[in-house]
């Protein structure tokens, strides 16, 4: 004869954690979730995001610090040089992007060939990752070739090198681990997804401030070799970040027939259900696969938007101005004087003042005051980024140069803060996310181009007042350009609503004559009337 076990002696043989409802179990053996856990691990999550966003984004910046070094050492010139930090910025932005449009596409659609061919075209790394591994798997090889760049770059013995390893393969490396970490902490949180955003992508800017100087001291004790070294072993803890990004299985996630089947927690019954509904027509399948083109085209129509293909222009000629700042900002402030820990400092002051804009002037503009006015907002922070890069060559001192990082870096997080905002206003919100993946992807090929451009302008014209002047006029044309298709739409909407007043009110001072001359026809009717009957009787 058994005996029974009670419940409570079951309740209390299991987890604290797991009878409070936060996951101790793996999850492959659990049932998927009804909605995010809003806590729980997902803090582990938002950690390792914000690790993440320190060993990609800050040590992109910091690779600014390098280009005297390399200048240096190699004997080349300003554009050749730029080089490096462009192809970085570009390939993670380029990669980065596209495996985020790849992920989402992907979670929708049940016939991926639908919307992954042109993408696995562009990048064939991306879709990899995306279709058979997870994120935990992508953010830990996204470690490895990072880490394998950078030490690779200390063994540099060209800049070809440099390109093809600090470039190619850190940047490969760097999206990634970038763009899967963030996706992560959207689907542990959802009424504290903004703080967990917060939290997550304030390590950019706090990363940069602690990063800067610590590089500089690396070059000064042990070479830019032995820099660049330390940083790839640093970079290495990408891994350790990939290893907390544990998945998590949620009933809205739409996921596809082959991919449920891989899942161990659908129960048998529910795998042989699927396994005849995969066994569909070709009928079915091709009706599906037009069906599922016609949706990827309307979700993407918003190209061909007057006002969107405005919006395109201005962020690239936006991105092409605020680039170079962070590449030449270090070499132009040692070639006017300026120590190599003092110029180290600018670029820590940009990194956290950059947080503080991107909180403080999100939190402005939210206000009752001002929330009608975001745009313009948007407008005032890109214009004055511009007046920033203006003033930039008079300033030849350090004690001048602070304040140029406290306000070009505040302004640089404020309008980074807006960009959705500026998005929705123009496509709407149902076509927000994949005109935000389209508006974060215009920004790869200025960060591709810019850097060597100005750094060509410096060699020519032996000065960087040409190439900050180029930044500037840039990005206030950028704000410029905004502005007029903004002022345009008011007069034009201001326009149809004057002639829409004008037919409403001509329809009713004709219907008033209408039926003041009805009134006026009868009452001499019935004079006529009397009249007559006066005169036979």
């Amino acid at each position: 004869m058994g005996w029974a076990t009670p419940a409570s002696s079951v309740r209390r043989s299991q987890p604290r954690a797991l009878r409070r409802g936060r996951g101790a179990w793996p999850h492959s053996a659990m049932a998927p979730r009804s909605g995010p856990p809003d806590g729980g691990w997902g803090w582990m999550i938002v950690a390792g995001c914000f690790l993440v966003t320190i060993c990609t984004r800050a040590v992109t910046r910091c690779i600014s610090i390098f280009f005297v070094e390399f200048q240096a050492y190699f004997g080349q010139d300003y554009a050749r040089t730029a080089w490096i930090h462009s192809i970085v910025d570009c390939a993670t932005m380029l990669c980065g992007v596209y495996y985020t449009l790849t992920t989402s596409v992907t979670a929708f659609s049940s016939a991926p060939s639908c919307f992954g061919t042109p993408i696995s075209q562009c990048t064939p790394l991306g879709s990899l990752i995306s279709n058979h591994v997870s994120c935990q798997v992508g953010i830990m090889l996204g470690g490895l070739l990072a880490s394998t760049g950078l030490i690779l770059s200390s063994f540099a013995a060209s800049l070809e090198h440099l390109y093809l390893s600090l470039g190619v393969l850190t940047g490969l490396g760097f999206a990634l681990c970038y763009s899967p970490a963030i996706a992560m902490v959207g689907k542990y949180f959802n009424k504290r997804k903004a703080l967990a955003y917060g939290i997550a992508m304030s390590g950019s800017g706090i990363g940069t401030f602690i990063l800067a100087p610590v590089v500089q001291l690396l070059i000064e004790q042990f070479s830019w070799r032995g820099a660049l070294l330390i940083l790839g072993g640093f970079v290495l803890n990408l891994c350790v970040c990939g290893a907390l990004m544990r998945p998590i299985a949620l009933k809205e996630d739409r996921k596809t027939a082959p991919g449920l089947l891989e899942q161990e927690y659908v129960p048998e019954a529910q795998k042989q259900d699927l396994k005849r509904m995969s066994i569909c027509s070709p009928l079915i399948k091709a009706w599906s696969h037009e069906c599922l083109c016609y949706c990827s085209w309307k979700e993407y129509d918003f190209l061909l938007m007057p006002g969107f293909m405005v919006l395109a222009v201005s962020v690239l000629f936006m991105a092409y101005g605020c680039s170079p700042l962070f590449v030449y900002l270090v070499p132009y402030a040692l070639s006017v004087g300026v120590s190599h820990h003092q110029a180290a400092f600018l670029m820590s002051i940009l990194g956290v003042i950059d947080i503080i804009g991107n909180i403080t002037f999100g939190w402005l503009t939210d206000r009752r005051c001002l929330k009608k006015h975001r745009h313009f907002c948007y407008l005032f922070a890109v214009g004055m980024d511009g007046l920033c890069c203006l003033f930039l060559p008079v300033l030849q001192t350090f004690p001048l140069l602070v304040p140029f990082s406290f306000t070009f870096g505040y302004f640089d997080g404020a309008y980074v803060t807006l960009i959705p905002v500026v998005t929705a206003d123009v496509v709407g919100t149902s076509s927000l996310s994949s005109a935000l993946g389209v508006v974060y992807f215009l920004h790869a090929i200025p960060y591709l181009v810019s850097p060597p451009v100005a750094g060509w302008l410096v060699d020519t014209t032996g000065s960087y007042t040409a190439s900050f002047l180029l930044c500037g006029f840039s990005m206030i044309f950028s704000s410029t350009l905004l502005c007029f298709a903004r002022l345009a739409k008011k007069i034009k909407r201001t326009h149809l609503r004057s002639l829409t007043n004008d037919t409403h009110s001509k329809h009713h001072i004709w219907t008033n004559g209408a039926i003041a001359y009805s009134v006026t026809g009868e009452l001499d009717q019935k004079d006529a009337e009397l009249f007559h009957k006066f005169v036979w009787e």
